[in-house]
């Protein structure tokens, strides 16, 4: 690693303050992705800013219909909630099967949500839920939020400090995990609520986690594994490496719907 400057500030005003002070500084929260990469010196910021020690961004709480999960929380509190898996059990579902313990133990949804790895399992429920992420400094809609390969709305200096999750009529999210890393090959998070029916795949897309709408229409006509049986995802566009080719995530993406939606039924 590189030197840098450390601070770990215990308010939110003063993680912003520090962030602001220094256009080089990055925030770092379980630091799942930050020090991997400082470590392969792909990454050298002059501060990092630990908002670890920030109470204001941690915690979950369910009322008026909607998850309100604070940017802090880890994987591991999401996935063994009693409050999310009573009223959005997919998402804890999803979360208890991000990485390994250690992973769950350290990251953090906001992290992971801020990064917007095409691999990421978050991304996939903050799109087909249709929640709204919200900053120190405003709100957006998770179709304004993602914007493509570790791209997000977010500005400089901007940070999460929660995501509000509507309360889904019912839901579900299947992926095919590499092997080594559990990262999503293919993840496909199904769900129909107050945004209407939609379908979010993360794992495939070279831009990212995407919706796939035709497969939305079919399920909004009938909610059945049969509705996207024979709904294909174009290969072009999708990520094709040493794990697999786009022609093969192009078929997990209807084969992990259809788990998805049997799921969810």
């Amino acid at each position: 690693m590189y030197t840098f400057d450390y601070v770990k500030p215990a308010s939110l005003a003063d993680a912003v303050a520090a962030l602001k002070a220094d256009p080089e500084a990055k925030a770092v929260s379980g630091g799942m992705t930050l020090l991997p990469t400082m470590k392969q010196r792909l990454a050298r910021p002059s501060k990092i800013v630990d908002l670890s020690a920030i109470a204001a961004l941690k915690g979950i709480k369910v009322e008026g219909g909607k998850v309100t999960i604070g940017a802090g929380t880890r994987h591991h509190d999401v996935a063994s909630s009693a409050e999310v898996k009573k009223a959005i059990p997919a998402l804890a579902a999803l979360a208890a099967h991000i990485g390994d313990p250690a992973v769950r133990n350290r990251g953090t949804l906001g992290g992971s949500v801020a990064n917007n790895d095409p691999t990421a399992d978050y991304p996939a429920a903050v799109l087909a839920l249709g929640a709204t992420v919200v900053t120190d400094r405003r709100r957006i809609a998770a179709d304004d939020f993602f914007q493509g390969m570790f791209t997000t709305a977010l500005e400089e200096g901007e940070l999460i400090t929660a995501i509000e999750f509507p309360v889904p009529e019912k839901a579900a999210y299947m992926k095919f995990p590499n092997p080594a890393s559990r990262y999503a090959m293919v993840g496909v998070f199904v769900a129909k609520g107050p945004a209407g029916v939609r379908v979010a795949v993360t794992g495939a897309g070279q831009g990212g986690v995407f919706r796939q709408q035709a497969m939305e229409a079919a399920l909004a006509k009938s909610w059945s594994a049969d509705a996207v049986a024979k709904i294909a995802t174009p290969a072009d566009g999708l990520n094709s490496d040493i794990h697999a080719s786009a022609e093969y995530r192009a078929h997990l993406v209807t084969v992990m719907a259809k788990r998805a939606v049997a799921a969810a039924a």
